[in-house]
């Protein structure tokens, strides 16, 4: 069933950040907060753009930014993703999680431009690795609402097992950088090294 739904922005910045010790979407790597940075450049390129969030984060917030509160039915990073589809089930989402530094503007183009309306999902992945990016990918609505029932089965909770497991077309982004995870202390070094090369 091809889709044609409206694409909407969704920063995932719910979680916990336990392995990083801080919250991962307030660190600052491009002088703002990097919540507000992933959401700005969504902004450029998705219809609405939200952040997902926990109840006790929306006064962190700066005013006039759009929130979907986590409804804490499902655990992990699908808390934030079916949160936002049931508020928005008709739209699909470009999903960010709050851990990539060195995400772009030309690198969320590119993924926008080989979006395959016809598969459930659209997802970076790495040449070497090629396993879906759930959290840097576009969910179209039936892949979202068939991860309701593939939840509700017992199937764990990991997206990238969805992903892996249903029709995904994956984009291998020309600057593999762009998917860099900074998820501890060591690879928060590695991305203000590699940003402050250039």
């Amino acid at each position: 069933m091809t889709s044609t739904a409206k694409l909407y922005g969704l920063v995932l910045s719910g979680g916990k950040s336990t392995r990083m010790g801080t919250d991962k979407g307030l660190i600052e790597y491009h002088g703002v907060p990097q919540r507000e940075y992933l959401y700005a450049l969504l902004s450029q390129v998705c219809e609405h753009t939200f952040v997902s969030l926990r109840e006790d984060q929306k006064s962190e917030l700066p005013e006039g930014m759009h929130t979907i509160v986590d409804l804490n039915e499902f655990r992990g990073p699908y808390n934030g993703l079916l949160s936002a589809h049931k508020k928005y089930p008709e739209a699909a989402w470009l999903v960010l999680a709050c851990d990539l530094p060195l995400m772009d503007l030309d690198a969320l183009k590119e993924l926008i431009a080989a979006r395959n309306p016809e598969r459930e999902a659209t997802a970076f992945a790495l040449k070497e690795n090629p396993l879906p990016e759930p959290l840097c990918a576009i969910w179209e609505p039936q892949a979202l609402q068939n991860s309701v029932s593939y939840l509700e089965s017992g199937n764990g909770t990991c997206p990238r097992k969805y992903l892996i497991n249903h029709d995904t077309a994956l984009v291998f982004p020309k600057n593999e950088s762009a998917l860099l995870n900074a998820n501890s202390e060591d690879e928060y070094k590695a991305a203000i090294e590699k940003l402050a090369i250039g």
